[in-house]
C-alpha cells in the first residue's frame, strides 16, 4: 500500500519485487553516466548552461528537433559541431541508402536558397548517359539549419518530410536520411527579409530555446580559448555512434504513470482556452512533451517521469507552438501560467 501510494504521488510505477526493475535502473545509470562524459566533452569546448544542454541532447534521443533562437556569435554552429564531434562514427554510418552522408553538414539561410538546394537533385550525365543524383546538405547525421526564418515559405516547406519521416523524396524516389539524425535550426529574432515559420512546421520541433550570453567571467574565458587557433585540438569522440541509437531505444523503457498522461493532456488542452492563445498546442505537443519527459528522466538517470519533470519542460516544449493573439505578449509567460492553472491532484479535476 504504501509503495502504490508514493507511486501515485511521484509517478514512478510500483515495483513487483522482479529483477527487472533493478537490471533497468543499472542500464539506466549507465545511460546516465555516458551522458555526463558526453556534456562534459561539449562544455570543455561550448560555454552553455548544462540544463539547457541537457535539453537538446533530450530532444535529440527522443527522436525530435530543436531551435535555437538566439543572436548572433554566441556558439551555435559550434554546438551543433561539438555535437556530431563527440560521436565516434563507424564506416557503415557514413552511408543511407548507398548516399555517402557526413557527419555534420552546416546550411547558411538566404532568400534565394531553393528546395533543390537542400535536399539534392537529379542530374543528366554524359558520361554514362544515365540520371545521377546530387544529394544535398540534408544529407548528414547533424544538420545545422542557420537562420532558418530567411528561406522563403515553400523552402522552408523542403524541411517538413525530412523532420517527420526521416527521407526525403527527389522526384518520385525516396530515399532514407541517416541514423542518427538531428537538425539544429537557428532563428533570428529581428532584421529584415525574414519569413516566419508556419505553425506545423514549428509544431514538428521538439522545443525552441536560447543559448543567451554568457556571464562575464565564462565571456572572459571564451576569449582566452578561442582566440588561440589550437582550441578544438584535443577535442575527441565519446560516444560511439551505436550507443546513442541504444539511448534512443532506451527511452521506451522510461515509465510514464498514467494520471502523469493525464496532467499533460490538461496542461496541453488548457492552452486552447487560455484568453491570449488564438491557437492552442497540437495533440502532436502532447508526444512531444512526454517523449522529451521521458529522454530527460533517462538522462538524469532516473527510470520514471516526475510532474515536475513535466513542469520544467512544459514551456520549452509548449511556448513555440502557441499563436498569441497580441504578438507582444509571451507565449513562455503564458505556458507558466497554465501550469499554475492546472491542478496537480491526480482526481482529474484538471480535465477539460
Amino acid at each position: 500500500m504504501e509503495e502504490t501510494l508514493r507511486s501515485r504521488a511521484t509517478g514512478q510505477p510500483a515495483t513487483d519485487g522482479s529483477g527487472h526493475a533493478e537490471a533497468l535502473t543499472r542500464q539506466v545509470a549507465a545511460v546516465a553516466a555516458a551522458v555526463s562524459r558526453l556534456i562534459e566533452n561539449i562544455k570543455s569546448v561550448i560555454y552553455i548552461d548544462k540544463r539547457k544542454l541537457e535539453y537538446i541532447i533530450a530532444s535529440k534521443i527522443a527522436g525530435g528537433h530543436v531551435i535555437l533562437a538566439d543572436s548572433q556569435g554566441v556558439g551555435k554552429t559550434s554546438l551543433a559541431r561539438a555535437l556530431a564531434g563527440s560521436i565516434s562514427w563507424e564506416s557503415e554510418d557514413l552511408y543511407s541508402d548507398s548516399v555517402k552522408v557526413e557527419k555534420f553538414s552546416r546550411i547558411q539561410c538566404t532568400v534565394d536558397l531553393l528546395p533543390q538546394d537542400i535536399l539534392g537533385y537529379n542530374r543528366f550525365s554524359n558520361a554514362s548517359q544515365e540520371m545521377i543524383f546530387n544529394k544535398g546538405p540534408i544529407f548528414a547525421h547533424f544538420v545545422l539549419c542557420d537562420e532558418i526564418n530567411l528561406l522563403t515559405p515553400k523552402t522552408q516547406g523542403s524541411f517538413l518530410q525530412a523532420m517527420e519521416e526521416q527521407t526525403v523524396t527527389i522526384e518520385g524516389k525516396t530515399y532514407r536520411l541517416p541514423d542518427p539524425f538531428f537538425i539544429i535550426a537557428t532563428m533570428n529574432l529581428k532584421g529584415v527579409h525574414l519569413f516566419p515559420l508556419p505553425a506545423p512546421q514549428l509544431d514538428r520541433f521538439m522545443i525552441e530555446l536560447s543559448m543567451g550570453y554568457p556571464d562575464a567571467g565564462d565571456e572572459g574565458a571564451i576569449i582566452k580559448q578561442h582566440a588561440r587557433s589550437d582550441a578544438w585540438s584535443d577535442f575527441r569522440p565519446v560516444v560511439a555512434s551505436h550507443t546513442m541509437t541504444e539511448w534512443q531505444r532506451f527511452v521506451d523503457q522510461v515509465s510514464i504513470h498514467d494520471e502523469i498522461v493525464e496532467y499533460i493532456v490538461a496542461c496541453v488542452r488548457e492552452t486552447r482556452n487560455h484568453p491570449d492563445v488564438a491557437v492552442g498546442a497540437s495533440p502532436r505537443a502532447g508526444v512531444k512533451v512526454s517523449r522529451l519527459a521521458r529522454a530527460l528522466a533517462l538522462i538524469r538517470g532516473t527510470t520514471f517521469v516526475t510532474v515536475d519533470l513535466v513542469k520544467e519542460i512544459f514551456p520549452t516544449a509548449i511556448a513555440h507552438r502557441l499563436v498569441m493573439r497580441d504578438p507582444s505578449l509571451s507565449a513562455e509567460h503564458t505556458t507558466k501560467a497554465i501550469l499554475d492553472m492546472v491542478p496537480v491532484d491526480f482526481a482529474h479535476r484538471g480535465k477539460r
